[in-house]
């Protein structure tokens, strides 16, 4: 009964008020460089440009490539998975179009040959099974459906090896390797060497760089250390890092180091202090003590050492 008296009456609302509304907007958002995509094997990437259809590579039939993926990021996370799938994927498309290109000029003669060229696909098998009992209508009509690519199941540890892609490769008319010659569209010319071609599934993920674009000069600070909070969400800093403070020491950059762990975060009188000098059109000023070095005696003198800054001239 509490059950159902909570949901008949609702969110709790907050004091004064009567009704509460909530209006969501969605919106369409194109791709555009900085946007993060990936495919099915963890193979994530972020757009680096976007190209006129007429300047992206093109096979040597004219159609021109979606998407370029740099093989870099191959080899070092191993996942070869994609590999597997756009080779795959161009034997599917390959089987496709040649089905495709026998159903155009389909007659009553050439109803053996689709056949057959079905039994060599799906295997003896598979087309006793489902195929060899159908009609010459219906056996068309599959044989459109396949047109635009066979659909293909790659089972995880009971999958296509090698060997198995290469025969489907070959009895698409295609070259063994997977691999084509690309024409560069800016150019003209054809790249020095052959190119992997291929079918396979891009999505695209929820980090766009329009979500990520943050900026901040004056913000809120943490209470503690005195430093700037992080993160787009609470209007934060950019956090510089040890390695990057490692950088800046091995290019010998004091000054550019003093103000980045000083005045642009925990010196608290340094930070009024540099803002005055700019006001008044001056660039002397003088660094302070951070406040996460008081934050390092106050936890010392917990653990019951006293320790006391002499701040004397000598």
């Amino acid at each position: 009964d509490s059950k159902v008296d909570k949901l008949q009456r609702g969110d709790e609302l907050p004091p004064g008020v009567m009704k509460m509304v909530k209006v969501f907007v969605a919106t369409k958002r194109k791709l555009q460089p900085g946007d993060k995509m990936a495919g099915r094997h963890g193979n994530k990437g972020v757009i680096s440009r976007i190209m006129p259809l007429e300047d992206m590579p093109y096979l040597e039939e004219g159609v021109p490539v979606d998407i370029v993926l740099n093989p870099l990021g191959v080899p070092s996370r191993m996942n070869v998975g994609q590999i597997l799938e756009t080779h795959l994927g161009w034997a599917a498309a390959g089987l496709g179009k040649k089905i495709g290109d026998m159903v155009n000029g389909a007659r009553e003669a050439s109803m053996t040959q689709v056949r057959k060229t079905l039994r060599e696909i799906y295997g003896e098998k598979s087309f006793k099974a489902d195929i060899a009992d159908l009609d010459d209508e219906q056996t068309l009509e599959l044989a459109r459906n396949l047109s635009k690519g066979v659909p293909f199941a790659s089972p995880v540890f009971d999958g296509a090896h090698e060997p198995d892609i290469v025969d489907m490769l070959e009895m698409a008319g295609l070259d063994k390797s997977g691999q084509v010659t690309l024409v560069d569209g800016r150019t003209g010319e054809a790249f020095d060497r052959k190119v992997t071609v291929g079918y396979i599934y891009m999505l695209k993920l929820h980090h766009l760089v329009d979500d990520k674009i943050h900026a901040r000069s004056i913000g809120p600070y943490s209470l503690v250390t005195q430093q700037p909070l992080g993160g787009k969400a609470q209007f934060g800093g950019q956090r510089f890092g040890e390695m990057e403070v490692w950088a800046l020491e091995a290019y010998g950059a004091a000054y550019t180091l003093q103000e980045i762990l000083t005045v642009k975060s925990d010196d608290v009188a340094g930070r009024t202090k540099v803002y005055e000098a700019i006001v008044r059109g001056d660039d002397t000023f003088e660094a302070g003590i951070p406040e996460s070095f008081n934050v390092l005696v106050k936890e010392l003198r917990s653990l019951g050492l006293n320790v006391e800054l002499n701040q004397s001239a000598t």
